[in-house]
């Protein structure tokens, strides 16, 4: 694990699940195993290869029509709360430290989120972040959230990277992009950002880097 040196950047991206949210995939599939999916794992995969997941988290599908193309893979129709629950099952926990963290930098630093997300996830997270922190969004701790679902790409889309960097008006050697997925990190590289892989699965936190 290495020190992020704030003198360095001006500006810093962050990634959300696996970054300032908690995630695990795992309950997500173990609750479409308690709904009757025991080979939720064949079905994910089966469905990431029609595009149901990338479509869903570019905004280009509706929830209604999201929960039409998970239910294909059940036997029998599952009511759409249930869905949902078992979506949601991987959202965990957004730590108080990390919030403290990023009103600390923001007060120095240029402050931005890219999440690939969807509209469940954003309803769920938000209703949490209200009801535990008592705030309705993001939008105190970053100067601009970007949701996949509502800018209409996804990352590791270099559009996606660019688009960022245009709104904002920021200079890619003078920015810090930080995700836990190596082909984000990639695509980050890909457009002139410096990227830091942050190593979620090995329990490094952001609290690791500042």
């Amino acid at each position: 694990m290495e020190k992020v040196n704030l003198k360095d950047y001006q500006n810093i991206i962050f990634d959300f699940g696996g970054v300032v949210l908690n995630l695990d995939y795992q309950l997500t599939i173990g609750a479409f195993k308690k709904l009757g999916l025991p080979n939720f794992e064949a079905n994910f995969t089966q469905l990431a290869q029609t595009a149901l997941f990338d479509n869903f988290e570019r905004g280009e599908i509706s929830p209604k029509e999201f929960r039409k193309g998970l239910n294909e893979a059940f036997e029998e129709p599952i009511e759409d709360e249930k869905l949902d629950h078992a979506w949601n099952a991987m959202l965990l926990d957004l730590p108080i430290e990390r919030l403290h963290l990023l009103s600390q930098i923001r007060e120095e630093k240029k402050l931005v989120l890219l999440s690939n997300t969807n509209e469940i996830h954003v309803e769920a997270f938000e209703s949490n972040l209200k009801l535990k922190h008592g705030h309705n969004d993001l939008s105190g701790y970053f100067e601009t959230v970007y949701y996949s679902c509502r800018v209409g790409m996804r990352k590791p889309e270099s559009r996606i990277f660019h688009h960022v960097l245009e709104e904002e008006g920021f200079d890619p050697s003078e920015t810090l992009f930080i995700d836990d997925s190596p082909q984000h990190i990639e695509g980050a590289r890909k457009v002139g950002l410096y990227a830091y892989h942050l190593r979620a699965d090995q329990g490094e936190t952001i609290l690791d880097l500042f």
